[in-house]
């Protein structure tokens, strides 16, 4: 209880950078023992100098700490990897194999297994080895497809990331604007209580419209209040995304009102139809899935396999033997495995694999025809989004002047109070729907990013 007066306090006397600091205060009271976590960028930076944050600089951050897209990332590194090695499978290898062979005599002091040539038999030997089939051949390119597959599944998350950073960035502007508008409210709605007092005083009016006046002023005060709890929310949730270590010393650089045209139709579809992250997802997904297909199907055929031995292998460990011969040697073995019967085995992995790629060719239609509804909407969101934005700033310019005219119009005794509370609804309803019609833009202009590419700049 004693924390919610607190707030409460902060948002009467200091809004919204009070209740900031408060909240920081409590978290540090609050924090187990543990390392201290610093709520500055820069430890050189004082509070009193926050940082300009701009629209680029928060997408820069939040890819750095959105854990969600650092994981796509780091699933395109470990595919990187996979198709790494897939090409090393293709390569010849080097082992060096060291071992001993202890056999057992018979009676007449020979070695009992055949296999065994003395009773302490050395193995030295470095071992080339290559695996050759259609088989390992497939299996890299499967991989080679999975490595396209998640490097697209990566410019999706960021993509998708750009969307959420421009929503919550502008939404801190919006609710700026907002809370400048309720304060402006406030101070009208106080200035039309006097009003009202001092037309009340000289029997100009009734008192029903001072109880009215007063009602409506302290009606615009809580607006206030919410103004300022809507923006601490909008601050925090844009902190949590853009600073690793929970900095709300910050303020917007970029303009939520800024210039940032349409692009034509036509380039944004030239830009999507080659640049689109969800179609490339989908052909990699088709090309990896008709690789395993292949690769399924080498197990119908026979492999090669060769292997070059270099080293020793004698019954003494040295490079000669007692009488002077010389151990080292070298032999070579080729292996052809043919495959006869495993049961069918074989063809059931064939047959999984085919329904994989089937699978995969259906995805990729669907997000074919996905991605020509999704430009169709997207771009049609967005003009329609950029065609209201002008009537809604019109709308609150003219809420503005009605407002302002009502009043002096009351004030001459040419306009009921009801009419001047109404025109001071229709002023704060007005100018938020401007601020909304602004962040609807920008968010329609950043969801065309994801078909795109292209970031519209403010």
């Amino acid at each position: 209880m004693w924390f919610a007066r607190i707030v409460a306090k902060g948002l009467l006397l200091g809004g919204g950078t009070a209740c900031i600091v408060v909240f920081t205060a409590f978290a540090q009271q609050t924090r187990p023992p543990g390392p201290s976590v610093s709520t500055q960028t820069n430890p050189a930076q004082s509070p009193s100098e926050p940082v300009q944050l701009t629209l680029q600089d928060a997408l820069a951050r939040a890819e750095k700490n959105d854990p969600a897209y650092q994981a796509s990332v780091t699933d395109a590194a470990i595919a990187r990897e996979s198709r790494r090695q897939s090409l090393n499978d293709l390569l010849p290898s080097v082992k060096y194999n060291n071992g001993l062979l202890v056999t057992q005599l018979n009676d007449l002091g020979e070695v009992r297994y055949l296999a065994n040539d003395r009773l302490h038999e050395y193995m030295s030997q470095a071992d080339i080895h290559e695996q050759i089939g259609l088989a390992e051949v497939a299996k890299f390119r499967s991989s080679s497809a999975g490595a396209a597959l998640a490097r697209a599944a990566a410019e999706i998350a960021k993509r998708g990331l750009v969307v959420t950073v421009v929503q919550s960035y502008f939404n801190v502007a919006a609710a700026q604007e907002k809370l400048a508008t309720a304060q402006r409210a406030a101070q009208e709605g106080d200035n039309f209580l006097r009003i009202t007092q001092d037309l009340e005083r000289g029997g100009e009016v009734a008192h029903s419209d001072v109880i009215k006046a007063e009602l409506q002023a302290a009606d615009r005060r809580r607006q206030e209040k919410e103004a300022q709890l809507a923006l601490l929310n909008a601050r925090l949730n844009l902190a949590i995304l853009v600073f690793s270590d929970f900095n709300t010393n910050f303020q917007i650089a970029d303009d939520l009102h800024a210039d940032a045209p349409l692009p034509r139709f036509e380039e944004v579809q030239q830009l999507a139809s080659r640049n689109n992250p969800e179609i490339r997802a989908a052909l990699a997904a088709v090309q990896q899935a008709g690789q395993e297909v292949t690769a399924e199907r080498a197990g119908y055929l026979p492999s090669l396999s060769f292997d070059y031995f270099y080293g020793i292998d004698a019954p003494n460990f040295g490079v000669n033997r007692a009488d002077g011969q010389r151990n080292l040697g070298y032999s070579a073995l080729v292996t052809l495995n043919i495959p006869v019967w495993n049961w069918g085995s074989t063809q059931s992995r064939v047959k999984q694999a085919e329904l994989r790629r089937a699978q995969t060719h259906r995805e990729l239609s669907f997000a074919q025809r996905k991605l020509l509804a999704n430009l169709q909407s997207l771009y049609s969101e967005a003009q329609t989004a950029q065609q209201e934005l002008a009537g809604l700033k019109h709308s609150a310019a003219l809420a503005g002047d009605s407002l302002r005219l009502t009043t002096l119009r009351y004030q001459h005794g040419e306009a009921t109070v009801l009419e001047v509370v109404d025109a001071q609804s229709s002023y704060a309803t007005a100018n938020a729907a401007y601020q909304d019609g602004a962040v609807r833009y920008r968010v329609a202009l950043a969801n065309l990013q994801t078909l795109t590419g292209v970031l519209a700049q403010p």
